[in-house]
């Protein structure tokens, strides 16, 4: 930290939420009355960036349309030393925020999140949400070997290393789930700690489109886990080549130990193509998976210097 008190920057992505922005500017200032509030406008077309600046919150434009857009803005833009990131619908409660920070300032996190399916109002989520947000989950352990409970909260806490150095791609909701991704391969810390989400107040519509948007969440994790997990995605694929391989192969092979003859020529040749293109994808999977630590070794250097 630079000093002994951190500075803490309050970033609010804003879109459309004229009913309840000015309540969760209002809630982090009593809780964080040294902190500055950033509230960053993405072409609302309600009175949200007015009632924002009304309340005392500095209000800043991000033209490019999606979440994903203001992630990556919020962190270049903003300088602090202790980064809170909430949703402008007042679904997250403020008062916890000093659990979430407390790891960051020990220095036990590089990021924290307050995880919402543990506690949440009845409902605060569709059963389709949960669903999906079971199904992200258990796909990101899988394929990054961790123990996660909530990867899509869009309430976290920041430290100043974690918003300078990860790098974001993503457009829209998916940002959630990169920022988890991202700090899995990068090895940064990660705390989880459960909060009560509340319902949207009566009036307030949710912009996330659960059919359109989970399946670009979706899309994002298998794109990352091409790009950093490649042994483990191109074996899962060269495996499922090898197997329909050896399935196809066995025809043939059966057929010449009954009647000592093949006749299913196409069979066999199809099955030696898969087997053939399986190995191939073990191979490239072998080569950018060594490519990837090298490059994470350099990363870490990096870091340190």
């Amino acid at each position: 930290m630079t000093s002994d008190k951190p500075r803490i920057a309050v970033l609010i992505p804003c879109y459309n939420e004229d009913i309840t922005i000015a309540k969760v500017i209002e809630d982090f200032r009593r809780e964080l009355p040294d902190a500055d509030i950033y509230v960053f406008d993405n072409n609302s077309t309600d009175r949200s960036a007015e009632i924002a600046r009304e309340t005392g919150a500095i209000v800043i434009k991000e033209p490019k349309q999606g979440k994903g857009f203001v992630v990556v803005s919020m962190f270049r833009k903003i300088e602090a030393d202790i980064y809170v990131m909430v949703d402008g619908d007042d679904t997250y409660p403020a008062e916890s925020v000093h659990q979430l920070i407390e790891p960051i300032v020990n220095q036990e996190a590089d990021m924290t999140v307050g995880t919402r399916l543990q506690k949440y109002k009845d409902r605060a989520f569709k059963p389709l949400n949960l669903f999906g947000n079971f199904m992200v989950v258990t796909l990101v352990n899988i394929i990054f070997d961790s123990k996660l409970k909530d990867i899509m909260s869009g309430y976290r806490v920041f430290n100043r290393e974690f918003v300078k150095n990860i790098p974001l791609l993503s457009k829209g909701f998916e940002v959630e789930t990169q920022l988890v991704i991202q700090s899995l391969y990068y090895q940064y810390s990660i705390k989880e700690i459960d909060i009560e989400l509340r319902q949207r107040p009566e009036g307030s519509t949710s912009k996330l489109n659960t059919l359109s948007d989970g399946f670009r969440v979706i899309m994002t994790i298998i794109n990352i886990a091409k790009a950093y997990r490649p042994l483990f995605f191109f074996g899962l694929v060269g495996m499922l080549f090898l197997i329909s391989g050896i399935g196809l192969g066995m025809i043939p092979v059966v057929e010449f130990f009954k009647t000592g003859l093949v006749t299913h020529f196409p069979t066999a040749i199809l099955a030696t193509g898969l087997v053939l293109v399986s190995m191939i994808l073990f191979a490239i999977g072998l080569i950018l998976d060594s490519i990837n630590f090298r490059m994470k070794e350099i990363l870490q250097i990096l870091r340190k210097q």
